[in-house]
Parts: C-alpha cells; structure tokens; sequence
C-alpha cells in the first residue's frame, strides 16, 4: 500500500540514509547484489508492519519516517519498548519470527531485503556483518542509557531527552545558519506518555513548561523547533556531545 507524500529512493546511491545503515561499507560490487534482493515498501502510518510471533521473510532499514515497537502481556496490555528511526534496522537474520509488534508511527519507507538471500549474503560480506555488529551494540547501549532515562530522570528530563533523541536522529537544520533543529513530533501525547511512564498530564504540563521557558517552540501539537540544541541536551541532562544518542 502507497503512502502519501513518501519519496522512494531509485537506488542505494540516492538513499538518503546510505551512509549509516548496514550496508554503509560495502563495495560496489556488494551494492550490486544487494539491488538485487531488496524491494522498497511505502507504509501509511497506524499500518502494522510486523506482528508478534508472525515469520518474517524479510529483513530492512527504516529510510525514512518513525515506526514503534510494542510489546503485549498476557493480560492484553500493551507497552512501547522502543522507535525505530530513520537507519534503524528491522528484523534479525537467523529468526524467524519478531518478538514484537511493529506499527508505523508515521506514514514510513522501508528498504526490505529477502531474507533467505539477505542471510547468504552476510555470511559472506564480512562489511555487512560488521556493520550489523555495530548496530546491534549501539541499539544495545542506547537500551541501557533508556533505563536511566525511564528509572531515574525528573519527568522534565525525561521529555526533554526524548525530543532530543528525535531531533538527533529525525530533524533538518534550519537555513538560517543558528543551527535550529525542525522537526515534527511523530508521537501523540498519549504515546509519549506511555513510552515515558508519565500520566497525559504530565507530558501536556512539561510540553508547556518547555515552551514557556523557551527551550522548544511549538506550532499546533507537533512542529517543534528546537532554537538551541545545547540548552535541551542540558535539560536532558545529557552530555552535549551525544551521550546515548546513536
């Protein structure tokens, strides 16, 4: 199903997210089998993607657009445990099925690859492997550095480090040479509540804190700019040079 407004890149080379997905060292000749075995797939947003439990015969990267994962306990409630971003990588060669639920947060482009050939492929490009590694260890450090956010920071640090993960991985830089990050916020209030461990309230309270005191500026519920990207990694409390945002 075709989502609006979603540009397809034609191949790898026009790939807005070439150089940070898994195949961001491959050679040439590596490019050209992959060509071979992927298929790009356009998703309209609140469309599953992946059910829990369903076999997978694919594995990809989110090209652009958000997706989140959710998980169901044995009483029918759900819990988000984690978004994937634009580069992110969808699926685990050598399973078959996911333990989660994916849901497009937003309408989404999906770079998906067979998965039979995907795994074939890997096994003999050690550039891929070594770059599915790298993933999987940062996808492994920034669920760590989550823990902290859910367990320890302040409810305001908790939105602030969440707008922040969205702005380093999803936003563009404003032309106006300050280094403004722009971006539309991908989750509802409700959304951000539950991935948070906050009430509604809450979210809607430190939103408008946020705003009041100039740290974000918001048009409707989603445009937000971000003026200064120091101040909110501050209000993270985050080390401005990254922390765990990968």
């Amino acid at each position: 199903m075709n989502a609006p407004g979603q540009s397809i890149p034609h191949t790898c080379a026009d790939c807005p997210i070439r150089h940070r997905a898994v195949c961001a060292h491959c050679e040439p000749n590596e490019l050209d089998e992959l060509e071979g075995i992927k298929y790009y797939r356009n998703i309209e947003a609140g469309q599953t993607i992946i059910w829990s439990g369903d076999q997978m015969n694919f594995v990809g990267s989110v090209v652009s657009g958000i997706a989140t994962l959710t998980q169901t306990m044995e009483d029918g409630r759900t819990q988000m445990v984690g978004m994937l971003l634009p580069s992110d990588f969808v699926g685990r060669p050598g399973r078959e099925s996911s333990p989660y639920d994916v849901v497009a947060t937003t309408d989404l482009v999906m770079c998906c690859f067979r998965k039979a050939p995907f795994e074939d492929l890997m096994s003999r490009t050690p550039h891929i492997a070594h770059r599915l590694l790298e993933m999987t260890l940062d996808e492994l450090d920034a669920a760590r550095e989550w823990m902290l956010v859910l367990g320890r920071k302040t409810a305001r640090e908790k939105i602030a480090s969440l707008l922040s993960i969205i702005a380093r991985r999803d936003a563009s830089l404003s032309k106006n040479g300050r280094g403004k990050m722009v971006f539309d916020l991908p989750l509802t209030r409700e959304a951000m509540a539950d991935y948070l461990g906050l009430t509604l309230e809450t979210v809607s309270r430190q939103m408008s804190a946020l705003k009041k005191d100039g740290v974000i500026l918001l048009e409707g519920k989603r445009h937000v700019t971000i003026p200064d990207m120091r101040r909110l990694m501050d209000e993270a409390g985050d080390d401005s040079d990254g922390g765990f945002l990968v």
